[in-house]
């Protein structure tokens, strides 16, 4: 019994909130016609604007004691988006992509709207359109 309530705390001070990560942004040139966002599973908005380029917002929360790995690259028409965190301790990640509103835009291979909600919660817009596994709610 002991040993249930530990683990129980260990994993309550490990835990990674959204709402506490600072946003890192980068921008990416991009001159083609199609682009597809990798998201891998990752909650990421996808909002059309007024810009030439693309840019990405990350908010990564680590919990105390995770080993994290992140990262962003555009190449051949793919914005590969990733982040994971191992050990004990979770995380909590998030991205938004801005993109020209000219650009066709594919999330993982299909097509889909760039179309967005308010989201009061994190202060950005989210995807109206039908969510793919681990997208906002």
């Amino acid at each position: 019994m002991a040993g249930v309530i530990l683990t129980a705390g260990i994993g309550l001070t490990g835990c990674a909130n959204i709402e506490d990560a600072q946003p890192e942004t980068k921008t990416f040139p991009f001159d083609g016609k199609t682009l597809n966002v990798r998201s891998h599973d990752i909650p990421t908005d996808l909002v059309a604007a007024d810009r030439e380029d693309i840019k990405v917002t990350r908010w990564f929360a680590v919990g105390m004691g995770a080993d994290a790995e992140a990262s962003w690259s555009l190449k051949k028409g793919a914005l590969d988006l990733q982040a994971s965190c191992s050990k004990i301790a979770n995380c909590d990640v998030r991205f938004r992509v801005e993109v020209p509103k000219s650009l066709k835009v594919l999330r993982n291979g299909r097509a889909t709207d760039l179309k967005g909600a308010k989201n009061k919660a994190a202060g950005v817009m989210r995807p109206a359109a039908v969510p793919v596994a681990g997208s906002w709610t």
